[in-house]
């Protein structure tokens, strides 16, 4: 595998489970917690490195706990951090409830630290960042920064990959800066306008992505899988029973950036990213869910 480089963020999921939503004032019991790695630059970040890239992640933590946290996610899954530890601010959580009935959730997020990501931070990094075969961002931290990275990258003859999530709107020109594009459905509709269920609206979607200066979008569709424009449908894979789905977008990410550092061509990453996501959908969490490389390649092997 060679070496992506990944600018992104890293949140403290705490997650809290109860029978419905407590009023303004009120406290109510509640049937279990969890507390875990989020955040989706750091999800890509593991499931890169568990593929067996040099992965390399460049974000801001606070000077506590969770900071520890995330050092030790890293460290476990053989990512090298390049995080700046600012002493007056705090790492980023997420507070996340769920309705045990419904499964729907509602989430609160503060970024903390994450939220002084920017340009300055992104310069000090450029030699990174150049050196890179492969870099990836996604739309977490303040978009100046993804903005930056993405030229340097670009100027540099890296191939970059922006994941745009959460979706948001971009600068002019921000498309035009990227190799590969990685919306899902949500997203995408969020960048076209085009709404996308069905293969025939992902080829559109495409054409209008490519149009905004996209060089190769792909298009994430859930359990049908990844539309590869200029190929098609790459399917999906089952690996099992689906536990939870919260962090198959950032395995997808990660594997298939992972592949493409390896010299693997887009379908052949793509692949590699879906048989990731599958992989990571049968266990519970995001970064803990997240498979090493001798599992996805496995899988593949069993697919024939």
């Amino acid at each position: 595998m060679g070496k992506v480089v990944i600018l992104g963020v890293f949140v403290a999921d705490t997650a809290y489970r109860a029978d419905r939503m407590p009023k303004m004032g009120e406290t109510i019991m509640g049937n279990s917690f969890a507390l875990g790695p989020g955040g989706k630059g750091s999800n890509q970040a593991v499931a890169c490195a568990r593929m067996g890239a040099d992965t390399h992640f460049i974000t801001k933590l606070g000077q506590d706990d969770f900071a520890k946290l995330a050092l030790d996610t890293w460290a476990e899954a053989g990512v090298t951090p390049h995080a700046d530890q600012v002493a007056d601010s705090y790492t980023g959580a997420a507070h996340i409830f769920v309705e045990e009935k419904t499964g729907d959730n509602a989430i609160i997020i503060a970024p903390g630290a994450a939220a002084l990501i920017d340009v300055e931070t992104v310069e000090a990094q450029s030699d990174l960042i150049a050196s890179a075969d492969v870099f990836v961002t996604q739309l977490e931290q303040p978009m100046s920064a993804a903005v930056r990275a993405l030229e340097i990258a670009h100027n540099a003859g890296i191939t970059t990959i922006l994941n745009p999530a959460p979706a948001a709107s971009l600068p002019e020109g921000l498309l035009g800066l990227c190799d590969f594009v990685t919306p899902n459905e949500t997203e995408c509709e969020a960048l076209t306008g085009l709404a996308v269920e069905t293969e025939a609206d992902a080829a559109k979607a495409c054409d209008a992505l490519r149009s905004l200066g996209v060089k190769t979008p792909i298009i994430t569709l859930g359990e049908q899988g990844a539309y590869l424009d200029g190929h098609g449908l790459i399917p999906s894979v089952n690996a099992g029973p689906v536990v939870e789905t919260t962090g198959a977008g950032d395995a997808f990410n990660g594997g298939f950036a992972a592949a493409l550092s390896d010299g693997n061509t887009p379908q052949e990453a793509a692949r590699y990213g879906c048989a990731t996501a599958g992989l990571s959908v049968t266990k519970a969490g995001t970064a803990p869910s997240m498979p090493s490389r001798e599992s996805v390649e496995n899988l593949i092997r069993s697919l024939g």
